[in-house]
């Protein structure tokens, strides 16, 4: 029985050999490196996008499905949401850098504290525990929503739903 090629990476990535990272940038990380530079411009930023693709792969490797999608497709899909994600994260962290002369730390009094939303914590306690959890994996480690999907194994979709009415219920206690 011979096997094509893809169907070899395909096996030694059902099998958790890293022998699967060699094949598959041998033979996909131009193709993969062509899918990143459409969205990030930055060879350097590509290149690590490229070496956390290859790792998702192998990672997520026994979960790859040959009925649901070629290996290339599969590929192309992962590489293309990890550069997505690399995007927002940068812009993310670039928005959120501080300019102290422009900061409003320094000039906080008690007074403008809410209380309500120093426990926030407690009162995240009181919606159902799949809320608390997308909750958590967001806003308190600090995770994107592609990869609390991925570490939860929760759909994408989920996520944001899960999100937009655990912020909902949350809004009620806040808002009343």
């Amino acid at each position: 029985m011979n096997f094509s090629l893809e169907e070899h990476i395909i096996a030694h990535l059902k099998n958790g050999d890293k022998q699967a990272i060699n094949l598959l940038y041998e033979n996909y990380a131009d193709a993969l490196f062509g899918v990143i530079k459409k969205v990030i411009s930055d060879d350097d930023l590509a290149q690590d996008v490229l070496q956390e693709t290859l790792i998702k792969v192998w990672k997520k490797g026994k979960s790859y499905n040959p009925d649901k999608a070629k290996l290339f497709t599969w590929l192309y899909r992962i590489a293309y949401n990890s550069a997505i994600d690399k995007i927002r994260s940068v812009n993310n962290k670039s928005k959120k850098e501080v300019q102290i002369e422009d900061s409003n730390v320094y000039k906080l009094t008690t007074n403008s504290l809410n209380e309500d939303v120093l426990d926030i914590k407690k009162h995240l306690n009181t919606l159902d525990l799949k809320y608390q959890v997308v909750v958590n994996a967001l806003f308190f480690e600090g995770m994107t929503q592609q990869e609390a999907s991925e570490e939860l194994e929760i759909p994408l979709g989920t996520i944001k739903s899960r999100l937009k009415i655990a912020l909902r219920e949350l809004k009620k206690i806040y808002n009343p």
